[in-house]
């Protein structure tokens, strides 16, 4: 945080429960315990506020996706509406500037064009699974108040975000993967506490072929600052992104390397997969790099040495 910059969070701690983090104690950050849907409490906070990120929701793997398909639409959109209700009241009163949204991938669901470019949610059929639909509505909820009320906007996209701090969460449901509980989150943690559990043959969903762009959580949120700060990204929507595809097999294959070493043979055993598995999840990353300057640049392999020693140590401590 620079220097006169304040920022409020909202957290109701409803996926996880209380969660430390390292900058709860900043002089210039400030937790508010309350809920997202929670209108009023929104607009009180808001009415102060130059910049309104939009990014709270229910949110999990691909798992997650069937377990909660009514809930991930209902809850998602109230608190979509109660955060654009409190922008648009704030931008009102002549104070807020701009709301930037954190979309998703999953907008993309059904493109069959790859690399896919910002604009192919329009053009493309809607997404399946009720994920997908609420996250292409959050954009709708921009345009519209951009088109009603001028409240200016930011969309952008993350794919595949990877780093350390997923948990269990409270309402997860034990499914099994092979002899290792699922944990119900992203395939990266997935894999990897499965192979730290020793897990042989490692289970995946499918055959493994499907197509990701992991990129590292610090490099995306890197991404978000700069289009937040950047007057180019006003109204309009980016993918951030890693430019690198990585299939379920190779991610698979790089994990078992760094836990069991080069000698150790790899066998791999397929689940069924998940209705809503997208195959192929490939963006076209040009425009954030043009318009914004952004590069996601840190390696699949660095990610990975910071994300296993977490997950052996959230094994070690009963948490996953």
């Amino acid at each position: 945080m620079e220097a006169g910059h304040e920022v409020v969070g909202v957290d109701n701690f409803s996926k996880y429960g209380p969660v430390r983090r390292t900058f709860d104690d900043h002089p210039r950050y400030r937790l508010v315990e309350g809920d997202a849907k929670d209108a009023e409490l929104l607009t009180e906070l808001t009415a102060g506020c130059d910049h309104l990120v939009a990014g709270a929701a229910m949110i999990g793997g691909i798992s997650y996706f069937h377990e909660f398909a009514y809930d991930l639409l209902a809850e998602n959109e109230r608190i979509c509406a109660a955060t654009f209700d409190a922008a648009i009241s704030a931008h009102r009163l002549g104070r807020l500037q701009r709301i930037t949204v954190i979309s998703s991938s999953m907008v993309f669901e059904s493109s069959d064009v790859f690399p896919t470019p910002e604009g192919a949610q329009l053009s493309s059929p809607p997404p399946r699974s009720t994920y997908g639909f609420q996250k292409l509505a959050t954009e709708f909820f921009a345009r519209g108040a951009l088109e009603q009320y001028s409240l200016p906007h930011t969309i952008v996209r993350p794919f595949n975000c990877v780093g350390v701090g997923e948990r269990r969460a409270l309402r997860d449901h034990q499914v099994m993967s092979g002899n290792v509980k699922l944990a119900m989150s992203h395939v990266v943690p997935d894999l990897c506490q499965k192979v730290l559990k020793g897990q042989d043959p490692l289970h995946i969903l499918g055959d493994g072929s499907q197509v990701r762009h992991y990129t590292y959580g610090g490099d995306l949120a890197h991404g978000i600052r700069l289009a937040m700060e950047s007057e180019q990204a006003i109204n309009d929507d980016f993918n951030l992104s890693t430019a690198r595809s990585t299939t379920v097999r190779e991610l698979a294959e790089v994990i078992w390397r760094k836990v069991h070493g080069p000698e150790r043979r790899l066998n791999l055993e397929s689940d069924p997969p998940y209705e809503h598995d997208v195959q192929m999840r490939v963006p076209d990353v040009r425009k954030a790099r043009e318009v914004l300057g952004f590069e996601a640049t840190t390696t699949l392999e660095a990610m990975l040495d910071e994300v296993i020693p977490w997950v052996k140590e959230e094994i070690e401590a009963g948490r996953i």
